[in-house]
């Protein structure tokens, strides 16, 4: 008789143990990945505990939970455990040493003279495991002046070029961490490629990624086109585009775009189902690849058309002649999009002092197993007592280290 198939399936890093040191989101980030992929995660921090938590205004909006604590802090570190331990004392790095020994990746984004000097790099810890994934986070890379410099994601957007490519002539960030949350997902990779390597080899390492490299990495295609062709020219004005490749503006003030390559097969479609077909018999605009010069007149053309019907009625009409347009949302509008409902890429979830929010789900469906977020970030130092049990602390020793503020 066939074993009845468990209810839930089993998450694909279970086992696996992260300890993190580090601030901010690029790099613990990727902790709280490889926690939505089932990790065992445990964040070291210290004094008034990661900045983080108090980070509470970002252009101009402010965002604090009920409990004080600045609401970045809670994506950040979701699917974790906290200890609250002085890693610069002796007896705390006998504590921290043990939790090197017992783990499978170490996690950090301090500065290289940082790491050092605390004895958290590679060189220092992989004498206590050999095993280990010694994981970690730079501005701009292990090499070159730059190489023991701060950085946030603004300035490696700034660095990279990124904030030049939208195209306009003036910079321009893009918001929220959205380079962080980039250099996350490197890392989370990389991470995840070294144990694999480990599986079959039995040889840890370290691996490193940085904003500025990562920032690069995202724009593969552009930097591309600047170092084959000498080019890094990305128009802004929207008439140089075809209307084949563009965004409208709908009677009801909302915005649709499309995106059709190649463009001569999609053109007479667009064209009947605008009722402009009379633009297939003038010499200017019969070979739509072929437009340059006219682009503007016929993308302002288009705007007018656009404005007689609304985005739902637009979408109806396109997508019924097979032509690729959609709604362009705004983020709040994604949170009740039905297409990301069904898929599980917003998700319903009960936060510790939100109640039930949505947020992201796991991007990932696999067929054997679960990923997604666990449990809410912890209040400072909430998992210390646990932990240090968990290790074979005895419940005296555990009090003798508090008491000598080796750990809260």
């Amino acid at each position: 008789m066939e074993s009845e198939k468990p209810t839930t399936k089993p998450m694909p890093l279970e086992g696996i143990r992260v300890v993190e040191y580090g601030t901010f989101h690029a790099g613990p980030g990727a902790s709280a990945i490889l926690g939505d992929l089932g990790a065992e995660v445990i964040k070291i921090e210290e004094a008034e505990g990661d900045p983080m938590r108090t980070w509470k205004e970002v252009g101009g909006i402010r965002f604090s939970l009920s409990d004080g604590e600045g609401f970045p802090f809670q994506f950040t570190n979701r699917n974790k455990k906290g200890i609250w331990l002085d890693i610069k004392l002796e007896k705390g790095r006998e504590v921290f040493h043990r939790l090197i020994k017992e783990a499978d990746v170490f996690l950090t984004n301090l500065r290289k003279s940082t790491k050092v000097a605390l004895g958290i790099d590679y060189e220092t810890l992989c004498q206590i495991n050999p095993r280990l994934i010694h994981a970690s986070v730079s501005g701009f890379g292990q090499e070159g002046h730059l190489s023991d410099l701060g950085a946030f994601d603004p300035m490696g957007q700034a660095r990279s070029g990124m904030m030049f490519s939208t195209g306009s002539d003036r910079p321009h960030l893009i918001h929220l961490a959205v380079l962080d949350q980039t250099a996350s997902i490197a890392l989370s990779q990389a991470v995840l490629t070294a144990l694999f390597v480990r599986e079959r080899s039995g040889v840890g390492q370290a691996v490193h990624i940085s904003l500025y490299g990562t920032a690069l990495w995202m724009q593969y295609a552009g930097l591309m086109l600047a170092g084959c062709l000498s080019s890094n020219s990305v128009p802004s004005d929207r008439r140089m585009y075809s209307p084949l490749r563009n965004f409208f503006c709908c009677q009801d003030g909302k915005w649709i775009i499309g995106t059709h390559h190649p463009e001569q097969k999609y053109w007479p479609l667009l064209c009947e189902a605008t009722g402009q077909s009379e633009l297939l018999h003038d010499p200017r605009f019969a070979d739509i690849s072929k437009v340059l010069e006219d682009r503007p007149v016929l993308v302002e053309r288009f705007d007018r058309v656009f404005a007689t019907k609304t985005q739902s009625e637009w979408i109806t009409i396109l997508r019924a002649k097979g032509l690729m347009f959609g709604p362009v949302q705004r983020i709040e509008d994604v949170i009740t999009d039905p297409q990301a409902l069904n898929n599980g890429y917003v998700v319903d979830f009960e936060h510790r002092s939100l109640g039930q929010v949505k947020i992201p789900g796991y991007p990932v469906q696999f067929s054997a197993s679960r990923a997604g977020t666990r449990t809410s970030a912890p209040a400072l130092g909430e998992h210390t007592d646990s932990i240090m049990k968990k290790m074979g602390y005895s419940e005296q020793e555990i009090i003798t280290l508090r008491k000598t503020r080796i750990i809260r």
